[in-house]
């Protein structure tokens, strides 16, 4: 018998998760007045997305690990330091986006948190990234707003 990786053992949780999460989300009452899209569909979708994903996950292969030589290893300790301050700093960035969603609105708002968590990572192709970000936030708030019907701040922008 073989032994679980990591990524199975996580992936076995994100979709024992998602089963529950589903189980929820058809249990979403329906509006009485018939709708194109119903209050429960985006959690359906949702749910449906993190099953097949965390399937895929289980279904990865592992990498191989990379040899290591004592040089590299003592001359670069793995502190964690710059991990922690990363993850302190995402875990800050979520309550200030929620907050300036309604003055700078969903998209500006959007933008910023994306692209700010991308720089925070490391990633410095900054006109790529703002791109990147414009084509996942635009076609989002238009998901939402145009076609769900589903009220997002539009700050001073004027759509």
């Amino acid at each position: 018998m073989t032994r679980l990786n990591i990524n199975q053992l996580l992936a076995l949780l994100l979709l024992a998760f998602s089963i529950g999460y589903l189980i929820l989300a058809f249990q979403i009452p329906a509006f009485a007045i018939p709708r194109p899209v119903d209050s429960d569909a985006f959690p359906k979708l949702l749910g449906f997305l993190m099953l097949g994903l965390s399937l895929l996950l289980f279904l990865e292969k592992p990498a191989a690990a990379a040899p290591q030589d004592s040089e590299t290893t003592s001359q670069h300790p793995v502190s964690g330091r710059k991990e922690i301050v990363q993850l302190g700093l995402t875990a800050v960035s979520i309550p200030v986006y929620a907050l300036l969603i309604e003055p700078l609105g969903f998209v500006l708002a959007s933008l910023l948190l994306g692209t700010g968590l991308a720089w925070l990572y490391g990633y410095r192709r900054h006109g790529i990234n703002l791109l990147a970000m414009c084509l996942v936030v635009l076609p989002l708030y238009l998901l939402l707003s145009k076609v769900m019907g589903i009220y997002l701040p539009t700050g001073p922008l004027p759509f």
